[in-house]
């Protein structure tokens, strides 16, 4: 079975470091990891997976910062390109909501 796990930013990072683990000590699944570039330098990302011990992503998107509605839809288009190219059996999304108007949708 081969299972795309998809994160981009911190929170993302320390949740799919526990899932990633146990799939990969599972005989017959292959993870393959997705990062967005979302969270790119080294403060924000690749100490993450050094200190929690996370493989090396198979897939470095490099989708950095840019206003909210073009970041999100960059990567869409990159992630549908890898899971056209891998044909996954399930992707694993890590997601964190980002809701800068909220305060504006409280009466």
């Amino acid at each position: 079975m081969k299972i795309a796990t998809i994160i981009g930013a911190r929170p993302q990072f320390i949740k799919a470091a526990m899932v990633s683990r146990v799939l990969r000590a599972r005989q017959g699944v292959r993870e393959i990891l997705i990062h967005t570039g979302q969270h790119y330098d080294n403060n924000m990302s690749d100490v993450f997976f050094d200190e929690l011990e996370m493989p090396v992503p198979d897939y470095n998107l490099g989708i950095s910062a840019d206003i909210q509605g073009a970041q999100t839809g960059r990567m869409l288009e990159a992630i549908e390109a890898v899971l056209i190219t891998e044909k996954p059996d399930w992707a694993l999304v890590m997601v964190i909501l980002i809701v800068p108007w909220q305060e504006h949708l409280q009466p």
